[in-house]
């Protein structure tokens, strides 16, 4: 794994200024990050004021690696208090930076939450949870969170994730690997490109695991576009085994590639990682909780581009094992 550096947008003090007001501003004005019509509708309001440098940096990702890190953002160590326990524990904990993250998020497209995670929240806590060590959810530790695509499960997953860094004092890395660094045969690109295997919902949706009103669909691993290509992955919950010799050889060759050209992005406080949903699987190495207060601790916001065509039209007949998402900015 490389620890290359990711490309850097570097926000100049002005234009941090002007977002830490905004999110203040709305803070008084609501007081809470819990968010509401109400809320949701200022907040459009207000990223639609924003200045050009601000869009400028929260343009879309413009280089194959598939991703970028927003660097300038400050957070007081003392300020945001001790990391959560658990998402349900933490409250309006660093309510100033969930609102400035959905300003961002709000910036770059239309921000959505599910009914089923985190009490619907468009902004999610992802902190280190005791009993969840071993799990494949961002509320594990011990273990290598495996790259994935986030929601992989579900036609309507976002096309942007942002992570927000609050506190990492252990300098636990982000593992992200981009589908246009890696080489691929013809072949194993006509194999993926083919429904053959579904992608199952993950631990941090119980009810959609439960769902058994229509089959699992098959969905394809890779789809190429205009632009280049772009995947869909979750090795974790892809039941491989139902797939022939041909497919999962070649869906291994991907997964070792994807490996070959993996980064590790290691944020610091006040910086964000932005990930194109589409292009780059995204990860975390393991590391050990101690659930004192200073663990961990990163925001999460998930966007989607409208009009973006980066997924196959068959998406739109999927049933999402009954998920449905929350569009911040329904039109």
């Amino acid at each position: 794994m490389s620890t290359a550096a990711a490309p850097v947008r570097q926000l100049d003090a002005p234009t941090v200024a002007e977002l830490r007001r905004a999110a203040e501003e709305l803070l008084a004005e609501f007081g809470t990050s819990a968010t509401s019509p109400r809320l949701l509708a200022r907040v459009r309001e207000v990223a639609d004021g924003f200045g050009e440098d601000l869009r400028h940096q929260c343009r879309p990702v413009d280089t194959a690696d598939g991703l970028f890190v927003l660097r300038g953002l400050d957070v007081d160590d003392a300020a945001i208090g001790p990391t959560p326990p658990g998402w349900a524990n933490a409250g309006d904990g660093g309510a100033v930076h969930d609102l400035a993250l959905l300003l961002l998020a709000t910036v770059m497209g239309n921000p959505i939450a599910w009914e089923g995670q985190q009490d619907g929240r468009f902004v999610h806590n992802i902190v280190p949870s005791p009993g969840h060590e071993g799990e494949q959810t961002g509320a594990s530790s011990s273990v290598l969170l495996s790259p994935h695509t986030e929601d992989a499960f579900h036609p309507g997953r976002a096309h942007l994730l942002m992570l927000g860094c609050m506190r990492n004092h252990d300098h636990v890395a982000t593992t992200a690997a981009s589908v246009r660094r890696t080489r691929l045969t013809d072949a194993d690109v006509d194999v993926l490109t083919r429904p053959v295997v579904p992608i199952l919902p993950d631990d941090a949706y119980a009810e959609a695991q439960g769902y058994a009103d229509q089959a699992p669909p098959p969905v394809p691993a890779l789809f190429a576009t205009e632009d280049g290509m772009t995947l869909r992955f979750d090795p974790a919950y892809t039941p491989l085994e139902e797939a022939d010799e041909a497919y999962r050889s070649a869906y291994g060759r991907l997964s070792d590639e994807l490996a070959r050209v993996s980064v590790a992005v290691s944020l610091s406080p006040g910086e964000v990682l932005v990930v194109d949903n589409d292009l780059v699987v995204h990860g975390r190495v393991p590391f050990r909780a101690r659930y004192d207060g200073t663990d961990r601790w990163l925001k999460r916001a998930s966007v989607r581009v409208p009009g973006r065509r980066t997924r196959p039209d068959a998406e739109a007949g999927e049933h999402g094992y009954g998920q449905s998402a929350l569009e911040a900015h329904a039109n």
